[in-house]
């Protein structure tokens, strides 16, 4: 198993050169064809007590596709250069929702950490792209530019998300140098979770990948906060974790590791729903 086909989002609102650099740079590794896509909604008509005050008018399509049209072309200009199997996509839809549909022709997807403008019709939520897209989803902060993936970093929780994770980050953790499983429990937890990250490192064993396991007391500070610890105490360029295990609305509520980590994550964390 690779990746065949990548997908990078490049958000109407700017131009993210060096995450753009960064999925060039995965294509190569991987052998893989480079999709770029943006996307950029109509806005629905304007109505004050029921009086229509705005309409969306034709100068306004022709608006969103002169800038899909100008980020195709500086795609082009970035990639072609570096990569020659690569393809581009504009869609005229809400961001979230067109990835989440273009997305069935990826097997990974790079989106940036932050929410851009907040703009359901001119930005991604990372969060809503996670919950839909189907596919292991790259977040990558907007100050990286280079994942060498050497050294990687499994969250691990004994829930479907993770397992489904894994199995999605086998193409990164075959190519890795160093491979840690680490489970973040609480007190009389750490021999249910030793025998959980256990079993993760013989299943990756299997498919000939070396790991070690690492059991992490819980403390004060959010999991995500400790995850980002080790991850960066062992040099490590990428996590890898489930998302969403709880349920959005109750990360959001109570906290969780996926809501932590698109806020806060200084490293590529790669996600599965």
């Amino acid at each position: 198993m690779s990746y065949a086909t990548l997908m990078v989002y490049v958000d109407a609102g700017e131009m993210p050169e060096q995450r753009l650099g960064l999925a060039v740079s995965l294509a190569r590794k991987f052998t893989a064809r480079l999709i770029g896509i943006s996307a950029l909604a109509v806005r629905p008509p304007l109505a004050s007590e029921g009086v229509v005050v705005q309409r969306t008018i034709d100068i306004d399509i022709q608006e969103i596709k002169a800038r899909l049209a100008e980020r195709g072309n500086w795609f082009r200009i970035v990639v072609g250069v570096e990569h020659q199997d690569f393809e581009w996509r504009s869609v005229m839809d809400r961001p979230t929702e067109a990835l989440a549909r273009e997305a069935r022709c990826a097997d990974l997807v790079l989106i940036g950490r932050s929410e851009g403008s907040g703009d359901v019709y001119s930005s991604i939520d990372p969060g809503g792209v996670l919950l839909k897209i189907g596919r292991p989803t790259l977040i990558v902060a907007d100050n990286i530019s280079v994942l060498r993936a050497e050294h990687v970093v499994i969250g691990w929780k004994d829930r479907r998300e993770a397992r489904r994770a894994v199995a999605d980050a086998l193409p990164f953790l075959r190519e890795a140098t160093e491979v840690t499983v680490a489970e973040i429990c609480g007190p009389d937890e750490e021999a249910s979770a030793q025998g959980h990250v256990d079993d993760v490192v013989r299943y990756l064993s299997r498919h000939q990948i070396s790991a070690g396991p690492r059991v992490i007391p819980r403390r004060e500070e959010s999991d995500a906060a400790q995850l980002i610890q080790l991850a960066q105490q062992q040099n490590a360029d990428l996590l890898v974790t489930g998302a969403y295990g709880h349920g959005r609305l109750g990360e959001w509520i109570f906290g969780g590791v996926t809501r932590d980590l698109l806020a806060t994550s200084p490293i590529c964390c790669l996600m599965s729903h």
